[in-house]
């Protein structure tokens, strides 16, 4: 088999990993050049169904630009040898609709503890969750709310993609005027208990969720840490503002007056000393800018409480002096992710997933007091 450039460095880092996991085993190329696992009469089928409640889409359209692996890959390939997860339910991209779709969806539910549930979006709660239906069986609406919790409480892990299923986002900044809230505020007021890792960003990156779901399959979800708000801590465990290529600027007191300025954009309303995320050196677009290489501002799309005690996002906010010798230095922290794993895989393996989680406490100074329940909801 001939090799061009490209397909022989996509060989390379995937070799890099299989070297550090013993067992990735590379058969043959598609004809995109993307890697082919050898399928076998053992491999195990993970069903995934992916729930739509009060969102935009945004965050499947993310998913749906995934570089390396490609959605393709993900959706047929088998990313890691003898698993492959089989997406039964998605009602922006599946073929079928209706009562033929949600068929699909309650056999699918029947595999108790083996599915894993996507949640994209908000979920509504007043008024039993009226103001969001996502679907409808004999004339009967069915509320997110109510598929949130009967599927949640049978799964055996949910992923929260984006902000606002991970802590409400946009639908629930005020007035909340149909109740929205998160995952974590719906399971905990249902009492469930089915371990929920949150994947936010407005969107999120796309590493972040194929990394997070790609590392459930190789070593469970009890094989990482998740930092206090449930994020996995290999792609939020460092604040933009220490990793962006402006600190440097802001070190030395040079700001930007207007947005085509190359200098700290902090005096613009840029939130990166409060932001947790690997954007800036992750890049997003298939690895070509991000918000801030494109001299727009970080709005802190990834936090709780995102959008409300972000705005005004193009004003610095009052009370958020920043002084830099007062910014608690990076600390080294153990993601529970090998360094041939990190290197090799990049976005695939540089996930962390955990059921648990390990709470670790941080200082930030720079950021506004603010309610803590409203916070972590």
């Amino acid at each position: 088999m001939e090799l061009n450039r490209r397909d022989f460095l996509r060989l390379s880092a995937i070799s890099t990993v299989s070297v550090g996991l013993m067992y990735l085993r590379i058969t043959e190329f598609a004809k995109d050049g993307s890697p082919v696992y050898a399928a076998t009469s053992d491999t195990t089928e993970i069903p995934i169904i992916w729930l739509a409640t009060g969102s935009c889409t945004g965050c499947t359209i993310s998913l749906l630009n995934s570089l390396s692996p490609t959605i393709r890959n993900i959706l047929i390939d088998e990313v890691v040898p003898s698993k492959h997860l089989s997406m039964r339910f998605h009602s922006t991209i599946m073929a079928s609709e209706g009562e033929l779709a949600l068929e699909e969806l309650k056999k699918t539910a029947l595999n108790k503890g083996n599915y894993i549930l996507v949640v994209e979006g908000a979920i509504s709660t007043k008024d039993h969750g009226i103001y969001c239906e996502v679907g409808e069986i004999e004339g009967k609406g069915i509320t997110g709310l109510e598929q949130t919790v009967s599927l949640g409480k049978d799964a055996m892990l949910v992923l929260a993609a984006g902000t606002c299923a991970s802590y409400g986002g946009i639908p629930s900044a005020a007035p909340n005027t149909g109740g929205y809230t998160s995952v974590t505020k719906v399971f905990a007021d249902a009492g469930i208990k089915t371990p929920v890792v949150n994947v936010p960003g407005c969107p999120p990156h796309p590493d972040w969720f194929v990394g997070t779901a790609a590392t459930v399959l190789i070593s469970g979800i009890e094989a990482v840490k998740l930092d206090p708000y449930g994020r996995p801590l290999a792609f939020y465990g460092k604040r933009i503002h220490e990793i962006c290529p402006r600190n440097g600027s802001f070190q030395l007191g040079q700001f930007s007056k207007k947005f085509s300025d190359p200098y700290c954009m902090y005096q613009l309303g840029c939130k990166g000393p409060v932001t947790y995320a690997d954007c800036p050196i992750r890049l997003w677009n298939s690895g070509n800018s991000w918000c801030v290489g494109a001299n727009s501002l970080c709005i802190g799309c990834v936090e709780p409480g995102f959008p409300d005690i972000m705005s005004p996002l193009m004003k610095k906010a009052e009370g958020w002096e920043v002084d830099p010798l007062a910014l608690p230095k990076p600390e080294k922290e153990d993601t529970g992710i090998s360094p041939a794993l990190a290197a090799g895989l990049g976005a695939i393996a540089g996930a962390a997933v955990t059921g648990a989680g390990v709470a670790i406490s941080r200082q930030i100074s720079t950021k506004p007091k603010t309610d803590e329940k409203s916070q972590k909801e």
